[in-house]
């Protein structure tokens, strides 16, 4: 009887094991396409999976202002690779808040109709970019597989590993997958002075050290290399101005872009310390949001925070 009891114990055990590992193992491998424009990539124990983005990006090519030549140039790049033609992984770097991701979300929306996809694979897991990419391979629609914020410290031993992971993916990139990354810097990782003690001259030509070359040798994987940098005056205040009127239009209310909304814009960058399209955006959600919330308190009979009937 113990015998038994032992055996039905173990199969229990077995039972339990299994519906457990079931569980962990990737469920989605007819992720569907169709229904779904963004994923996230989620690497686990097991394998990874695709994961759905909701609350896809709004933004349009037309709301990028300032960034006229990156932008033509990787629109172009793009659709290159959706229509099947020669187009080379992008790198987008420079100064925060300056776009690149955004302009990674608009090609998306504007490209989708067209078949482009888009999975946003975190720098945790980067060494499984081509298991990523396999997954994909034989599907009927393009792929951007996007890296955001990428980028390393010069201690950082997951460097090398990605770099091979990296190097290993875009040798053997499939038809339908192409990688664009951002990141605030052009070789991904902190450049110091120091990194130039090795450099030589050998007949008459400069070699670069090894230091340089071990830095550059990721980025230079990228055929394409845009760089960002933040708006001057005037290009800010035409962005404060544009995401001023686009958000007024979105909830039915006009707004003057006069001098006062100028001085308005230009007092919200000196606080954020620097003029961006980000920093234009965020201006624009408080004084249309402000403007809004006293529209409706004046409805309310003036009583802050209440909310009508």
């Amino acid at each position: 009887m113990k015998t038994n009891a032992k055996i039905g114990a173990l199969v229990d055990d077995g039972r339990e094991l299994a519906r457990r590992l079931l569980t962990a193992l990737p469920q989605n491998a007819g992720f569907d396409w169709r229904e779904h424009r963004a994923a996230r990539w989620r690497q686990g124990a097991f394998g990874g999976e695709f994961v759905a983005e909701s609350g896809a990006s709004t933004t349009v090519l037309e709301d990028l202002l300032g960034i006229d030549e990156q932008k033509r140039l990787l629109v172009a790049n793009t659709a290159q690779f959706v229509r099947g033609l020669p187009a080379n992984n992008a790198l987008l770097w420079g100064a925060r808040g300056t776009g690149k991701s955004s302009l990674i979300h608009a090609l998306l929306n504007h490209f989708a109709a067209d078949g482009l996809r888009l999975v946003e694979v975190d720098k945790t897991a980067l060494a499984h970019i081509s298991a990523v990419s396999a997954r994909l391979e034989g599907a009927p629609h393009r792929f951007l597989l996007f890296c955001d914020d990428l980028s390393f410290e010069a201690e950082d031993s997951a460097y090398k590993v990605l770099k091979s992971a990296l190097e290993g993916a875009m040798c053997g990139q499939r038809e339908n997958t192409l990688i664009y990354a951002t990141s605030n810097r052009r070789h991904l990782m902190p450049e110091r002075s120091s990194d130039n003690a090795g450099a030589r001259h050998v007949d008459g030509e400069l070699h670069e050290s090894e230091a340089v070359e071990e830095k550059v040798s990721l980025s230079d994987r990228f055929g394409l290399w845009l760089s960002f940098q933040p708006l001057r005056q005037d290009g800010y205040l035409r962005v404060a101005r544009h995401w001023l009127e686009r958000l007024g239009r979105d909830h039915h209310i006009a707004l003057a872009w006069n001098e006062e909304a100028r001085q308005a814009a230009l007092r919200w960058a000196l606080a954020r310390g620097g003029r961006s399209g980000r920093t234009a955006l965020h201006f624009a959600k408080q004084h249309v949001g402000g403007a809004l919330l006293r529209r409706a308190e004046a409805a309310d009979g003036g009583v802050p925070g209440r909310r009508a009937d």
